[in-house]
């Protein structure tokens, strides 16, 4: 669930709650429904009958362009065709209904780059005035007028007309996954990434260069994990100006940098094609398609380097302000309403998409399958995933894996509760936030976790030790069926980074502090490196999939720039929610990689020494054993075996107290030590180990 959630849309339930009277909790006002709101409730559910198995879109076929539009409940569809977009009267062409509610036109020859969208009038509407232009939701590019409104056109294109070179999916074990979330602008925008084509889609496909591809090779990573790009809306409404009742008091940067606002679902968004070096207000972006094409190369460079690509989607709600989209064609259809036909907004974010419409339902799954034959991407990770309904989210799974077994779905687990056991029961992995809070904690002010030698919630010696193993339901703690369903994290884009969690919770920074000099900032201090190792070190030596966010391995910090033109309050502070912001506070700082470099190699270390032993990944539950210590509550040993394969994990987080343990018999390699981490051996020991304060050990047997 994005920052935004918490801090700015609960104004928007408040608005729907104050203007209608009516509360969104539907059930507890069934009995009272008037006689018009039992009749609209039947009325939507009537519409479920609708259903088509035809192709959806616009595409070419026997020589002819095809266009076609579900609109059941529409009294007239009218296609604009546009040369250029700027055009402002438009070719039309009328369409005609079937039965199922799709309505289809046909025009001669092969009209590949037409800009083209419908009007879609319902009742009420006057068919003899103009209507807004809505966007073809299968449109598969396009190009869009950069303002809050965003008004867009559909791109006509050849499908399936690329070189791929004999590239496939990535097939790999999810127990193997080590997932980098990372936003493709920011990865290499900044000055110091060195590339030429600055926060593109080609951009990071440059090699040899000090950010992009190579940065994440060597890293050692083995798949990235996209944050949304399919095309979304850029641009917010106008600070301090209103839309619907609502006022912007809370973006002054009028952005959505992040992307979590989708507007196509199965175009690739144009600004990481496009928008070199920012993004150009009034103005057409994405008009030459171009964008189709570089996010294939993309995918392409990275699978040529063995690193899988996963995408962070969204479906559970649409792009909140623009005109032009669903919500034209047919908002009782495709959204979740009230009985008095008011958006139902459980994301908080104004409009929920009705998923378990058949209809809905076939355009996320044919949206999913779409980007998995077309742009050979390896899996999803569904923001708000609570969101979307059981049969929605089963029949997804099951459609993706007859194309690719090995096809990984992540779920944020919420959206009306959290429920990541619910999505392991389906074969669905989850974001892992136990872990996160209690390895961590959830607050750097006043709720710490284990690394600061704290018990955050309910979290305790056995919490921990179930986390090591996965979170399973068979430690009577856990939450998941099989290991691989948990995605353990320490960081994503939501919240403080973790290098300024630690840095605010040993009072080093506030989130108050004003800063100017962030290079300085930037470097950690010496208690601030060893937590950072130690939460690095127990989130790779666990079982499941790990993930990191970017910059994490350097402790990146997010500094709002002190000196921007903008009317934020809180510049030269640290941030949590950077949703809005497309300038430093987001961009990666290659040169603060190189100012933190111990802890880069110790990650770097860390993920190779994760690649080379599969204990850490596939040791069963009854192959890990725990070491018995009394006296500190915040000192663990564990060891593991798996084939010929025998370690031993010893961490303390005890802020002051060193730990002494015993070691089994025999000699005993040391892969990691508070300074290092990696695949060889550092030195060999045997007998007895001192692990120092806020510190580990990885031991290999001899």
């Amino acid at each position: 669930m994005t920052a935004r959630i918490f801090l700015i849309c609960l104004s928007i339930i408040i608005f729907f709650n104050k203007s209608t009277g009516a509360s969104l909790l539907i059930s507890e006002k069934t009995k009272r429904l008037s006689t018009h709101q039992q009749d609209y409730v039947k009325k939507l559910k009537d519409l479920d009958k609708y259903y088509s198995t035809k192709k959806l879109g616009s595409f070419v076929e026997n020589g002819n362009t095809v266009f076609r539009i579900f609109a059941p409940q529409a009294l007239a569809v009218v296609l604009c065709t546009f040369n250029e977009p700027e055009q402002t009267k438009p070719e039309r062409f009328p369409l005609e209904k079937d039965k199922d509610g799709v309505w289809e036109t046909s025009l001669e020859g092969e009209l590949y780059g037409l800009y083209y969208g419908f009007q879609v009038f319902n009742s009420g509407d006057d068919t003899t005035k103009e209507r807004v232009i809505s966007l073809d939701p299968y449109a598969k590019a396009v190009t869009s007028y950069n303002t809050y409104l965003s008004p867009r056109r559909g791109i006509v294109i050849k499908e399936f007309d690329y070189d791929w070179e004999g590239d496939e999916w990535i097939q790999r074990d999810w127990r193997d996954l080590i997932i980098y979330e990372m936003h493709v602008r920011d990865m290499t925008v900044h000055p110091s990434s060195g590339v030429s084509e600055k926060g593109t889609y080609l951009g990071l496909t440059e090699k040899n260069k000090p950010g992009g591809i190579s940065y994440i090779k060597n890293l050692g990573v083995n798949t990235v994990e996209l944050l949304p790009a399919q095309e979304f809306a850029n641009i917010e409404i106008p600070y301090k100006d209103s839309l619907l009742g609502r006022l912007n008091t809370w973006n002054p940067y009028e952005r959505n940098h992040w992307g979590y606002m989708t507007a196509a679902f199965f175009a690739p968004e144009a600004y990481y094609s496009d928008a070199v070096p920012d993004l150009q207000w009034n103005t057409w972006q994405g008009k030459s398609g171009k964008q189709v094409n570089d996010f294939k190369n993309m995918v392409k460079a990275f699978h040529k380097e063995g690193i899988a690509v996963i995408m962070d989607v969204v479906y559970n709600h649409l792009s909140e302000y623009e005109f032009g989209n669903l919500k034209e064609i047919d908002k009782e259809y495709y959204f979740r309403l009230d009985a008095n036909g008011n958006y139902i907004a459980e994301s908080y974010c104004g409009n929920d998409l009705k998923t378990e419409r058949p209809m809905m339902r076939k355009l996320i799954i044919e949206s999913i399958l779409y980007w998995m034959k077309e742009y050979h991407v390896d899996g999803f990770r569904f923001d708000l995933g609570k969101l979307i309904d059981w049969e929605t989210l089963e029949d997804i799974i099951f459609e993706a894996q007859k194309i690719n077994p090995h096809v990984v779905f992540v779920a944020e687990p919420w959206g009306g509760g959290y429920d990541p056991m619910g999505f392991s029961l389906r074969g669905w992995g989850s974001w892992n936030d136990q872990i996160r809070n209690g390895i961590k904690g959830e607050n750097p002010n006043n709720g710490h976790g284990w690394i600061f030698g704290k018990w955050y919630g309910n979290n305790n010696p056995q919490r921990i030790k179930s986390y090591v193993n996965g979170t399973l339901i068979t430690d009577t703690l856990g939450l998941f069926q099989k290991k691989e369903h948990s995605v353990n994290y320490l960081e994503s884009h939501d919240g403080y980074t973790l290098g300024d969690f630690i840095r605010i919770g040993l009072k080093d920074a506030s989130d108050t502090t004003i800063i100017k000099d962030v290079d300085k900032f930037v470097k950690l201090t010496p208690l601030q490196l060893k937590l950072n190792k130690l939460g690095a070190l127990f989130l790779f030596t666990s079982q499941g999939i790990t993930m990191i966010h970017s910059g994490q391995e350097f402790a990146r910090t997010k500094v709002i720039p002190h000196n921007i033109d903008v009317n934020d309050s809180h510049k030269g502070r640290i941030d949590h929610n950077t949703y809005d912001k497309d300038n430093e506070v987001n961009y990666i700082n290659y040169s603060h990689a190189e100012t933190n470099k111990d802890l880069l190699k110790y990650y770097q270390g860390l993920i190779a020494l994760r690649n080379k032993f599969e204990a850490f990944r596939r040791s069963p539950h009854e192959n890990v054993s725990f070491f018995s210590q009394s006296q500190n509550e915040f000192a663990l040993g564990y060891h593991l075996n798996y084939e010929k394969e025998e370690l031993i994990v010893l961490v303390n987080a005890d802020l002051t107290k060193s730990e002494i343990f015993q070691l089994p018999k025999g000699k005993w390699e040391v892969l990691v030590n508070p300074e290092k981490a990696g695949t060889k051996a550092i030195e060999t020991i045997s007998g007895k180990i001192n692990v120092p304060p806020s510190s580990g050990f990885v031991l290999k047997k001899k």
